[in-house]
């Protein structure tokens, strides 16, 4: 008696050249091959080691002098024994350390950014809030201008005129230190 199986087909597979697994010229791509591009990277410049090599003698450092040597570093606005320019303008002015800046604003500004920021009192924490000072900014008010709105100032400084243009309106201020 004869043992017969049923015939199954296999599939046969075309390998492309180069595809095989076990080839070495696969597509996949492995780590231990990267390399950069071709002209990516150039050979190291080694100064010093003969004249055979194109870079000895003075070693690209030209000849003599100070940046001809091994440890030199540039001093700051070093102009080669040259007057520096910071030694031949003259200076002017005077800064004083003990100024307070202030950001101002004027009361005719006031009501428009009470209107578009919806400040009920115009205080230091409000006006950070929104983006109109930084934090360690002092504000002044101005009294250039009108105001409509009965508004709370709680502010660093505030000239004689908004404070009465201030209080004539109905609002109250109040100086912080």
């Amino acid at each position: 008696m004869k043992l017969q199986f049923p015939k199954i087909k296999i599939p046969k597979f075309k390998i492309a050249r180069g595809d095989s697994p076990l080839s070495t010229k696969s597509k996949e791509m492995k780590l231990h091959e990267l390399r950069p591009a071709k002209g990516a990277t150039h050979k190291e410049k080694r100064i010093g080691r003969g004249d055979g090599s194109g870079h000895g003698g003075t070693s690209t450092k030209g000849t003599k002098g100070q940046q001809s040597r091994t440890g030199y570093k540039r001093k700051m606005a070093h102009e080669g024994g040259q007057m520096p320019i910071q030694r031949r303008i003259p200076k002017r002015g005077f800064n004083n350390v003990l100024r307070i800046e202030y950001k101002v604003f004027n009361v005719g500004q006031v009501d428009h950014l009470s209107e578009k920021y919806g400040i009920k009192e115009f205080s230091l924490e409000n006006l950070y809030v929104n983006g109109l000072i930084s934090q360690n900014d002092r504000v002044k008010i101005l009294g250039n201008g009108e105001i409509k709105a009965k508004l709370a100032f709680k502010v660093n400084a505030v000239s004689e005129k908004a404070k009465s243009v201030i209080e004539a309106a109905g609002g109250t201020v109040e100086i912080v230190k």
